[in-house]
């Protein structure tokens, strides 16, 4: 009677046992692993498409920055005049508007990196004489 008792409890924990290992086998196989590339590419391209559609603010026109909320003729000279910027937060490091301004255009503006802008640290080359 024991045994059959002990056979039945060894049966339940294979039973109980084998969803977990057929995962991990399915893990290793690589099945697993070919959802999680799909997600990566579909978020990598909202992305992509989320900041193609953000206004650089080291390149955009008045009227391009004027279109934005809160933001007038006056107040996108100043941030001409203060380029470049390192980052979209500078608009508010180098006191071109405030924080209020800044928190109300913030998902809609970027900042891109411009190559051969005054204080970037590229060295100058050493004159020769």
């Amino acid at each position: 009677m024991k045994a059959h008792t002990c056979l039945a409890l060894v049966f339940a924990l294979v039973v109980s046992a084998l969803p977990s290992i057929a995962q991990t086998s399915a893990t290793l196989s690589g099945t697993a692993s070919a959802p999680a590339k799909s997600s990566a590419k579909s978020s990598a391209s909202k992305s992509s498409s989320s900041s193609a559609s953000k206004l650089d603010i080291n390149a955009a026109t008045v009227d391009q920055l004027k279109a934005l909320p809160g933001i007038d003729a006056a107040t996108a000279q100043k941030i001409i005049a203060g380029r470049p910027y390192h980052g979209k937060n500078d608009l508010v490091s180098k006191n071109i508007i405030s924080k209020t301004e800044y928190d109300s255009i913030k998902d809609q503006i970027i900042a891109h990196h411009v190559q051969g802008a005054a204080g970037t640290n590229a060295k100058a080359a050493p004159s020769t004489k």
